[in-house]
């Protein structure tokens, strides 16, 4: 889940904290891996809801988003002009060809995990499986700027580069964040370069970094839900997301799918 907040207070993590984190990003990646085994055509987005609380919960943890000023969901689902935000329907069915982002966090042992990743459902067009490979691209190459002494304003160049590079565009409403005790911290982290001082990355700072790649415009658009975004052309948007720890040996990308427990 993305937030735009440049009051709050950039905090680093002891070693210590960053293992809880792993562990809370690990749960989150086992709902991901399972989300992404099941989704099929014919499913409800509610029912991926219903899998992704259950699983948080048996892993002894609580789903993060679930209340959060007011959302009613555990999960952010959102269907391609979808960006982000999405929520969970027993009226919204999943259909052959759609791309569908899954956005996850978890509460544990007083620490947050937050990631996500856009599913295609079947056989997919060229256009959406080129945003899907370009905006995870993108999120591949923002990881490896995290190093210590690096600024923010390098993962965001890393993403609008590349995105913009193939023809795509990235959101700029909606950004990254810094992620800890609380589900959003500072630093931002947008997907684009701003005019402003960008902070410098610091051994123990934890971020939430999540490109959000548009086919067509960058713009946004809010539905009369409240939380729903959509691209104003309505042209498909893809998501990934991945909480990830500057360390001295370089980032530590603690949501990483490859070893979550099934």
């Amino acid at each position: 889940m993305s937030e735009s907040d440049q009051s709050k207070t950039i905090i680093v993590k002891t070693p210590e904290e960053i293992e809880i984190m792993y562990r809370a990003n690990q749960i989150v990646a086992g709902v991901l891996s399972l989300l992404e085994e099941r989704i099929r055509p014919g499913l409800t987005t509610l029912k991926l809801d219903r899998w992704a609380e259950e699983y948080c919960r048996d892993h002894g943890s609580e789903p993060a988003f679930k209340g959060y000023r007011g959302f009613p969901g555990s999960l952010c689902v959102s269907i391609n002009e979808q960006v982000v935000h999405g929520i969970p329907s027993k009226k919204v069915v999943i259909r052959e060809g759609d791309i569908v982002s899954v956005d996850f966090g978890v509460r544990y042992q007083g620490f947050y995990g937050d990631s996500a990743i856009t599913i295609p459902v079947g056989e997919i067009s060229p256009l959406k499986r080129r945003l899907l490979e370009v905006t995870r691209e993108s999120l591949e190459k923002a990881i490896a700027q995290v190093k210590v002494g690096n600024r923010i304003a390098d993962i965001s160049r890393a993403v609008q580069t590349h995105a913009e590079q193939h023809g795509f565009s990235v959101v700029r409403h909606f950004v990254g964040h810094g992620i800890g005790t609380s589900l959003h911290e500072g630093p931002e982290v947008p997907n684009y370069v701003q005019k402003q001082p960008s902070p410098r990355i610091l051994e123990g700072m934890v971020v939430a970094i999540e490109p959000m790649v548009n086919a067509g415009t960058h713009k946004v658009k809010v539905l009369a839900d409240r939380w729903t975004v959509v691209t104003a052309d309505r042209k498909p948007s893809a998501h990934f997301e991945h909480s990830v720890a500057a360390t001295k040996e370089g980032p530590l990308v603690l949501s990483a799918r490859e070893k979550a427990k099934k």
